[in-house]
């Protein structure tokens, strides 16, 4: 069955990512989370939704501009598509902004954190403020006028905007905008004048403090009426590989073209008059539909200040990776992987070992060299400092700096010049492909004169900040097939990426789809013969057709299916004679679930897989990733109890799809346990 037969069958992939960040959203409205917890979650939702039009709305407007009207693989043509999500975004930033201004705002004023608008603000804080605004704030403004003299002004991406409007002498409106200062905090903090005694900590927010004194912008002028805005623009920037001669050059040319994408969103205060509206419109190209007028504050990504505040009381207990039982600090690390695998579930298991081992691999004297992926670092890694130093302690030192991981680019650059300045070895990447594998690998003489490769790989990044809000499994091994296999994959991801097959490790573009193919085939044919099929696999994303039509044949086939899928879902679960024995989980908690995680019961003998890869063309296809099997047995019984059925038994995180893409809290009987599987983990839940 191809593709184009599974329409009907499937999930718009812009609609189900549409419904995770209603997931995320829920958190936010969740009373059994601390209060800046819910408020870091309206910011997430925030985000994501500006991610999502940068990317794949923009993709959406592309293509309805260029006249494509062929269907996506669920059966929706894109104008329909463009549509659908703007009208169920709306309803989403509706709700997102009265969960803010009904709910979280006030409950924040209860516990002394007192959000004002410029209006409840007394007049003490409001000569505060405005002391603020001429020392720091005026000075760095610049009023940019619109007539036929002064041309309309480039608005960048996610800047927050007044638009100005100013009566003439004789009556005629004009039009200027005044960019809201990024560098500068979103709210301005008043505590040394708050009179109302539940306020310990007050703050105003820094665009209606400009809108206030914006007359001393425009001296001797009438301000009719000044009006917040804000632009997305496209930054899915497109690198045209075949013609670069030099790929951190032109991904650099990419970065600055990226400023000029082409507007795919308006947000306005849902007072500014229509006239106003019509200005920026006309000036950005947009249509009505692309203008969506909010009740409230724009840009609630900014409530990431709040929860920077030191408020204990107000957030979750701080977190206490542990360091694994049997991971002795005191115990030489090369001795401790040879002893056996060693798995880290992160943020649970400390990131730690990990830092250690490049850091061991760099001051061992019987080290020869190191290799590594590195996809997002972050702007402070130890991984990297680590490397350096292995350079200049005489270590052969490679390292994939994939410089197109979407907006790390930049921070990528940064890091390949470091890198290059001490005498790394550094690959920009692979052309035509993402290289998405996280790999590292040590290359040591042992005291017994053997020469081994030790390997960790990952279904997370090299980054230390990530690992303690991301879920991750990664895994220490000196398995030779395995240390073979990452010993030419690198090989072939610093010369010619030609290798066809590979011993134990899975890679795309090369073995990946074939053998996850052969191995869901696999399940069905032995619950054929024998009973007892069961697949479970965790990702990020399951929205590849030919996956999904395989696993709806397992269902029809009799296999259970459980899927543990975090975000886009574009299968249909439960559906009669299509894929009744599909049930679909997702968990959205203090966590991002991010790992990995493919299990077959194959007739009793278990086989799981781990690794970069979720179920999408572009995993599958268009990127180099890798995914290794659990050879050690009790690690194989951790990551089936701890990490596959302790999800499916999640009942207080867990959403259940519905068939018609929507989700449902797992519903829990009269007098059963709440389990909330992170929470467990981290030793504080029930069970």
């Amino acid at each position: 069955m191809t593709a184009a037969h599974l329409s009907g069958q499937l999930i718009n992939r812009e609609l189900s990512w549409l419904e995770f960040n209603r997931r995320v959203l829920q958190e936010a409205q969740d009373p059994t989370h601390p209060l800046l917890e819910r408020a870091k979650f309206l910011a997430i939702f925030a985000t994501n939704l500006d991610e999502f039009f940068m990317i794949r709305v923009a993709g959406l407007r592309e293509q309805v501009m260029a006249g494509i009207t062929r269907p996506g693989p669920e059966g929706i043509p894109p104008a329909q598509t463009l549509a659908l999500v703007n009208e169920r975004v709306r309803a989403l930033q509706t709700e997102h902004l009265r969960t803010w201004c009904d709910v979280i705002q006030p409950a924040l004023a209860n516990h002394g954190v007192c959000v004002l608008d410029w209006n409840e603000l007394t007049d003490a804080q409001r000569a505060t403020a405005t002391a603020y605004f001429h020392r720091t704030v005026f000075p760095i403004l610049t009023p940019l006028a619109v007539d036929p003299a002064h041309p309309f002004p480039h608005i960048s991406n996610l800047s927050l905007s007044l638009a100005v409007v100013i009566r003439g002498s004789r009556g005629r409106l004009h039009f200027a905008r005044v960019k809201v200062p990024p560098l500068l905090p979103r709210f301005f903090p008043l505590n040394d004048c708050a009179e109302d005694e539940r306020c310990e900590r007050c703050f105003a927010w820094l665009d209606q403090i400009i809108a206030a004194n914006v007359g001393a912008l425009f001296p001797d002028m009438d301000i009719a009426g000044t009006y917040a805005f804000r632009v997305t623009r496209d930054a899915d920037i497109e690198i045209q590989e075949d013609e670069a001669d030099d790929l951190r050059s032109t991904v650099e040319r990419s970065i600055r073209d990226r400023r000029f994408g082409s507007v795919v969103r308006l947000e306005v205060v849902h007072d500014m008059p229509q006239e106003v509206c019509d200005i920026l419109t006309e000036n950005l190209n947009l249509s009505s539909d692309e203008v969506f007028r909010l009740a409230g504050p724009l840009d609630l990504s900014s409530l990431w200040e709040l929860h920077r505040l030191p408020l204990p009381e107000l957030k979750d207990p701080p977190l206490s990776p542990r360091i694994p039982n049997d991971w002795n600090n005191s115990e030489d690390i090369f001795a401790r992987i040879r002893r056996g695998d060693v798995l880290l579930h992160h943020p649970y298991d400390s990131f730690a070992p990990v830092v250690e081992f490049v850091r061991a691999a760099a001051r061992d004297p019987h080290v020869l060299a190191i290799k590594q992926t590195l996809y997002r670092v972050g702007s402070n890694s130890p991984i990297v400092e680590a490397l350096m130093e292995a350079v200049t302690n005489g270590k052969q030192v490679a390292v994939l700096v994939e410089l197109k991981a979407r907006f790390d680019e930049e921070n990528n650059i940064q890091w390949t010049r470091a890198l290059e300045e001490v005498g790394v070895h550094v690959v920009y990447g692979l052309p035509g492909y993402k290289v998405h594998a996280k790999a590292c690998m040590v290359v040591r003489r042992d005291p017994d004169g053997e020469i081994r490769r030790y390997v960790h790989l990952s279904t997370g990044n090299y980054n230390a900040s990530t690992a303690r809000v991301y879920t991750d499994l990664g895994l220490f091994t000196c398995d030779p097939e395995i240390g073979q296999d990452v010993a030419e994959l690198f090989n072939n991801l610093t010369g010619y990426f030609r290798q066809k097959s590979y011993r134990r490790l899975l890679v795309a573009p090369v073995t990946l789809r074939r053998r996850m193919t052969e191995l869901i085939e696999r399940e069905i044919a032995h619950h054929l013969r024998h009973g007892g099929g069961h697949l479970i696999f965790k990702v990020n994303q399951l929205v590849d057709p030919e996956m999904i039509h395989l696993l709806y044949r397992a269902s029809q086939a009799g296999v259970k299916v459980d899927l543990l899928v975090r975000g886009m879902c574009s299968l249909r679960p439960g559906v009669p004679n299509l894929s009744e024995n599909i049930r679909v989980v997702s968990i959205v908690g203090r966590f991002l679930e991010h790992s990995r995680v493919y299990y077959f019961r194959n007739n009793g003998d278990e086989e799981i897989y781990s690794g970069s890869a979720d179920l999408m063309e572009r995993n599958l296809d268009r990127r180099v990733e890798t995914v290794y099997p659990i050879l050690d047995p009790s690690i194989k019984r951790r990551i089936k109890v701890e990490i596959l059925d302790l999800g499916l038994r999640d009942n207080v995180k867990a959403r259940l799809m519905q068939p018609d893409g929507t989700y449902i809290f797992v519903s829990r009987g009269q007098g059963e346990q709440e389990i909330n599987s992170q929470l467990k983990l981290l030793g504080t839940g029930c069970d």
